[in-house]
């Protein structure tokens, strides 16, 4: 029968283990501490001066910090406080402070690594500062001032043996502290890269399907269905919540174990590109009853479902950040349309090559033959609200309909920084009664020699 404790909660079985280890520490370290003191025994009283500094150096020393409130920093600089007030107070002989001063020396230096590396940057500076002046300059003076003859010869060689030791824990105590500044800031940037790659996906491949799924749920309410229809719709609808739901599984799986997972697999999310853009327009004219067309280079006919992507851009010679990012630049452009300019008739998708050299993606739409539909503030560049639909019907919605979505708005904010964050630009803005999207995404030179070697 396992025991536990009052609630029905069982203590980890791990816990024991590690209670025994830090009590038997903490035994250890007050055995030690507790030897310190123990030739006093046989000096005169007034030896205790300097008993007492280099005890509570090894006990500050020894000690887990922060102890019932008090800091590490604190207690080190009462420690420094302290051994300097030794130096003045002792009156005794040279013998007594050479029996405790390598306990107080050695605990010193403890404590100077110990703050360097722990302790907050304005604090760790004093104190470390207080500490090494103790220990390079107060204890071999202490020392050599009492001796019979003391001479400046003397007391500058003790002082420079005490130095080097010092020198080499404050090294590697700022060495130690650099690395762990560095991990903590490596490992910040990890989490805020995986929260924005997580909000990433979201937006471009999940929101845009579940975008799809309402729009066509919205479109079913303005009209009646036949049995064909109903079907056909039911299966783009079945065909996006998959894609959906696989994202968001790609994602889950990330999250839930990032570390063996980028081990063992590939990304989480898959690297889609330019060959990708003939299939997303395909889906986005049969699922959003907008016809769209995509222009790339080597493609004459500007078929919405796509035709192949020609010998100007080839898929292997551009940089997968390229591909990528042009892709988010029509995904986003195409979600827009959908939201806010359902009422388009025409969506043109174009990829071409520009002098620079670069790759420039551009996304179209016409706006409607319906009223000039005012910008939704919130995006900031979305596309135009449409009238009526393509025959001026007003049974279709201009935009994604619905009062009770708040929030949004960060998709193109997001979209410009990661152009940005490859050297290129995007702009947007009206184009007639519609809306454009034009991202101009900057070639590398060795990727660009070598698609005019293939061209």
């Amino acid at each position: 029968m396992m025991r536990g404790r009052p609630g029905g909660n069982a203590l980890p079985s791990g816990n024991g283990g590690r209670a025994r280890r830090i009590r038997f520490r903490d035994v250890l370290y007050a055995v030690v501490v507790a030897m310190v003191p123990l030739p006093a025994v046989f000096a005169p009283p007034g030896a205790l001066v300097v008993v007492f500094p280099a005890t509570l150096a090894a006990a500050v020393a020894l000690t887990r910090w922060p102890y019932r409130g008090i800091g590490l920093a604190t207690a080190a600089s009462v420690v420094a406080a302290v051994s300097f007030a030794a130096a003045f107070l002792y009156q005794g002989q040279h013998q007594f402070v050479g029996v405790w001063l390598p306990v107080e020396f050695g605990a010193l230096l403890l404590l100077l690594g110990r703050v360097i590396r722990r302790s907050p940057r304005l604090p760790a500076a004093l104190v470390a500062t207080s500490l090494a002046l103790a220990s390079v300059v107060e204890l071999p003076l202490r020392l050599t001032l009492r001796m019979p003859h003391p001479s400046l010869e003397t007391s500058v060689i003790a002082c420079l043996l005490a130095f080097f030791p010092m020198a080499c824990v404050a090294g590697v105590a700022l060495y130690l502290r650099s690395q762990d500044d560095r991990r903590v800031r490596a490992v910040a940037r990890a989490k805020r890269a995986q929260r924005l790659d997580v909000a990433r996906d979201l937006h471009d491949f999940v929101a845009h399907e579940v975008t799809g799924i309402v729009l066509e749920a919205q479109a079913a309410q303005f009209g009646d269905l036949d049995a064909e229809q109903a079907r056909a719709l039911a299966a783009r609808v079945e065909e996006a919540g998959l894609r959906a739901l696989a994202s968001m599984d790609h994602m889950v799986g990330a999250l839930r174990d990032p570390d063996e997972r980028a081990s063992a697999e590939p990304p989480p999310t898959r690297m889609y590109g330019l060959a990708d853009l003939p299939d997303l327009v395909g889906r986005f004219s049969a699922t959003g009853g907008i016809p769209a067309e995509i222009h790339m280079p080597g493609d004459e006919t500007g078929a919405a479902d796509g035709g192949a992507r020609g010998g100007g851009v080839p898929a292997d010679v551009l940089p997968r950040e390229i591909e990528s990012t042009a892709y988010a630049v029509v995904l986003e452009a195409l979600t827009n349309v959908r939201r806010h300019a359902s009422s388009a008739t025409r969506v043109v998708v174009s990829v071409a090559r520009v002098a620079g050299p670069a790759l420039e993606v551009s996304v179209v739409d016409d706006g409607g033959r319906g009223r000039l539909g005012r910008r939704k503030a919130t995006s900031g560049a979305g596309p135009s609200d449409g009238g009526g639909g393509p025959d001026g019907a007003e049974g279709r919605p201009y935009g994604l309909s619905g009062s009770g979505r708040t929030g949004g708005g960060t998709g193109l904010i997001g979209l410009a920084e990661r152009v940005e964050a490859i050297g290129g630009v995007l702009d947007t803005g009206r184009h007639g009664r519609g809306w454009k999207v034009t991202a101009v995404l900057p070639v590398p030179r060795s990727a660009q020699d070598r698609i005019y070697a293939r061209s």
